[in-house]
């Protein structure tokens, strides 16, 4: 259930975003889902990719400052309250989400989630016989 996110720090600089895309577009590397967060000196790109251990090595070919995380990814109902319900679940067997982002297709949403404490969120959420996404399905879409 463990999912490879990159995590690529980028200089506040214009054409930066656009030089990741084109290398892993280079590498025919996709990217399924990602979120940038940038303060006023940087920026940092999560994603998830088709083949993270590739993205990794061409992008820190081309002098990326790159790192793979474990995360997690929630597929829940695309409808008002599911993710509240999820979250809820969470905070009530005392898992910490440090952050996430999300993704919706049709019916379904997947949430990809950094907890503080991943196999922690990863029960909780089995136990409540909610629905994680495989990495090799994500890695697919």
């Amino acid at each position: 259930m463990l999912i490879k996110q990159l995590s690529v720090f980028l200089e506040n600089k214009k054409g930066r975003l656009m030089e990741v895309t084109q290398v892993l577009g280079e590498a025919n590397v996709n990217m399924s889902a990602f979120s940038v967060a940038d303060t006023s000196e940087f920026g940092i790109l999560r994603m998830i990719v088709s083949d993270p251990e590739k993205a990794v090595e061409v992008l820190k070919a081309k002098d990326f400052s790159v790192k793979l995380t474990d995360v997690v990814c929630l597929n829940a109902p695309n409808q008002p309250g599911s993710l509240a319900k999820a979250l809820q679940i969470l905070g009530n067997d005392g898992v910490f989400i440090e952050y996430m982002y999300a993704f919706s297709m049709g019916e379904s949403a997947n949430v990809v989630l950094k907890p503080k404490n991943l196999d922690k969120c990863i029960k909780v959420l089995q136990d409540h016989k909610m629905e994680l996404v495989k990495a090799s399905d994500l890695y697919k879409l």
